[in-house]
């Protein structure tokens, strides 16, 4: 029963992430990487740091404990990542984007194996293989062609730099954070990387004035504050605690599903094979959970 609640935080995830996917590249029209990240942690921090207080209070012996590791964690993986998140987005396209950040499954469960000495299954390599089948399906819409069209730029490597970023975020946490809460963690380490993302911010340039950004806009800023950043944070780091990372990781392969599904709901026209994608990619992370 616990796991299966793990799970349903993992979809979420899954959900808020996918959608976030192309807010962040809406929302890059009107700030600058920076003030887009900025504006998300900041607020997200905010929510967090109002939730701890509330709830387990502060812990001083913990901050002072991994008060380091808080500092390294916030600016690789909330710093790092949004960062380089954004900034990708600006110059490359969303597929090129899935397909890069599909392969998170693949280097958590590599890491995990080197860092955390964590043991990969048989069924777990099934359910890489399937998943990441599914992910290379809906992203190709099951043409050969797509691969040989793509072209690598700038925004690829910053993706992939950011994909590493998240990976090690993640697997480094649940290796030297031993007593320290889901929420304590994303709390403190979501603090100090909207401080640093804060302090960058006044350096940049936005594309458009404040009085033209639409309500849209500042609308995403705040969905991915509150579902992604808060919630989305607190439901990873809780489930790399409670069933590992190679298992938490999977769930990162519906991120390409979900956006799918957003096409469709908006109007676009969904394919066979994506359908068979989607259902590949599902397969997969069921296999590879044990569901």
């Amino acid at each position: 029963m616990k796991q299966i609640k793990i799970y349903l935080m993992l979809i979420g995830f899954s959900v808020f992430t996918g959608a976030s996917f192309n807010l962040a590249k809406y929302t890059v029209g009107y700030f600058s990487p920076f003030a887009a990240a900025a504006l998300r942690f900041g607020l997200a921090a905010v929510i967090l740091l109002i939730i701890l207080f509330m709830t387990e209070g502060f812990n001083k012996h913990q901050v002072k404990r991994y008060a380091f590791l808080y500092i390294v964690l916030g600016v690789v993986g909330i710093f790092g990542f949004s960062t380089l998140f954004f900034t990708g987005l600006k110059y490359t396209s969303s597929v090129n984007g899935a397909l890069i950040m599909a392969l998170n499954p693949l280097l958590t469960t590599i890491l995990a194996r080197t860092v955390l000495k964590d043991r990969i299954t048989a069924r777990q390599i099934i359910g890489i293989f399937l998943a990441l089948l599914g992910v290379l399906l809906v992203i190709m819409h099951g043409s050969i062609d797509t691969v040989k069209t793509l072209s690598f730029s700038i925004g690829d490597v910053l993706l992939f730099g950011g994909n590493v970023c998240w990976t090690c975020y993640g697997v480094f946490g649940r290796r030297f954070i031993l007593d320290g809460s889901p929420l304590s963690t994303t709390t403190y380490t979501m603090v100090v990387g909207a401080l640093c993302l804060l302090a960058a911010s006044p350096f940049t340039t936005n594309p458009a004035t404040l009085r033209s950004i639409p309500i849209g806009a500042w609308g995403s800023i705040v969905f991915m504050a509150i579902f992604t950043s808060v919630l989305g944070y607190l439901w990873w780091n809780k489930a790399m605690k409670e069933i590992g990372a190679g298992k938490t990781s999977l769930f990162f392969n519906l991120v390409p599903v979900v956006t799918m599904m957003v096409s469709f709901a908006a109007g676009v026209p969904v394919s066979i094979t994506q359908i068979s994608g989607a259902i590949l990619v599902i397969l997969g992370v069921l296999t590879a959970s044990g569901v």
